[in-house]
């Protein structure tokens, strides 16, 4: 048995433990998640990362753990991002906190396949079209830009095409109704509101995908290190959006930080070819875009009376 199928195999027994564990069997009921089981489950997810990291360090060498770690960052300062898109959706459907947990379990679900398929669909392209290089890097550097200069995101599910999809084949109830996502009336099958925004929310992460595979691409090209990084940054999103959300507006200049880490690895994928950027080089400027980002939100935060 090769190294990196002993790697597969704990990869995917630790990830089968951790969902039956936190998606499970303490999250089996809807309730309100706490700030302080967020910070709890945001601390053992980003452990758990960091231990599966020194994993790759011992087993597959430097090269790959540094590739991981820079992926693990890239896709989890995008993942932020995509929180805001989450906390418009929920006020959109006006979804009360002690359900968002369930759409987010089911959201997260969904994420790894549709992961796992655009991954590979990924790889397999740049293995065999050389010229979708431009391509990726092109829509890294134009998400960027858009990300920095398009203005406020708006959230408009009577646009979505799967969701006027559901609404053409399914009538729609107009409360919710617990944690149900299916109900029966009249002996006709119905949707509720929290399966139209698991659909907006599965949606919102189909177009992330779009950005965020690319951007891990343009570190690595190994489908162990690119999904792995990918799995780990998904699996802590929802601890960290329970974390986060009441604070998100604090972080100020976060969007911008990130939208120049994308407009980064995109010259990054451009340049490979002509002259490959070292992966330490990438995650010093990542993680000090980041630090720069991050403190300079705080200050201003500090400066206009917030608390931290």
């Amino acid at each position: 048995m090769s190294v990196q199928l002993m790697m597969w195999l704990a990869f995917g027994l630790l990830v089968a433990v951790m969902l039956t564990i936190d998606l499970g069997l303490l999250n089996r009921n809807s309730h309100e998640i706490s700030p302080r089981e967020a910070l709890v489950w945001s601390i053992v997810w980003v452990t758990l990362s960091l231990l599966f990291n020194v994993g790759i360090y011992f087993k597959l060498g430097e090269t790959k753990a540094l590739e991981f770690l820079t992926g693990y960052i890239i896709e989890k300062s995008l993942s932020v991002d995509n929180l805001f898109v989450f906390i418009m959706i929920f006020a959109y459907f006006a979804i009360p906190k002690r359900y968002q947990p369930t759409i987010l379990k089911w959201g997260i679900l969904g994420a790894l396949v549709m992961r796992a398929i655009f991954i590979f669909v990924g790889i397999e392209l740049l293995d065999k079209f050389h010229w979708m290089i431009y391509v990726f890097g092109g829509i890294l550097i134009y998400t960027g830009f858009k990300m920095a200069f398009g203005g406020e995101e708006e959230i408009k599910p009577e646009h979505n095409l799967l969701v006027r999809l559901v609404r053409r084949f399914f009538p729609i109830t107009r409360w919710i109704r617990g944690s149900q996502f299916f109900i029966k009336r009249r002996g006709i099958l119905a949707v509720t509101p929290l399966f139209l925004t698991l659909v907006v929310v599965e949606s919102s992460d189909l177009i992330f995908a779009v950005d965020s595979i690319p951007a891990i691409l343009a570190v690595t090209r190994d489908p162990f290190i690119v999904y792995t990084s990918n799995v780990f940054a998904i699996m802590g999103l929802r601890a960290l959006y329970f974390l986060l959300a009441s604070v998100m507006g604090m972080f100020v200049y976060l969007k911008l930080g990130v939208s120049f880490i994308l407009a980064f690895v995109g010259v990054k994928m451009l340049l490979s070819s002509i002259y490959p950027i070292p992966t330490s080089f990438s995650l010093g400027v990542i993680v000090g875009v980041l630090t720069i980002a991050i403190l300079t939100s705080i200050t201003i935060g500090k400066n206009r009376g917030h608390k931290i």
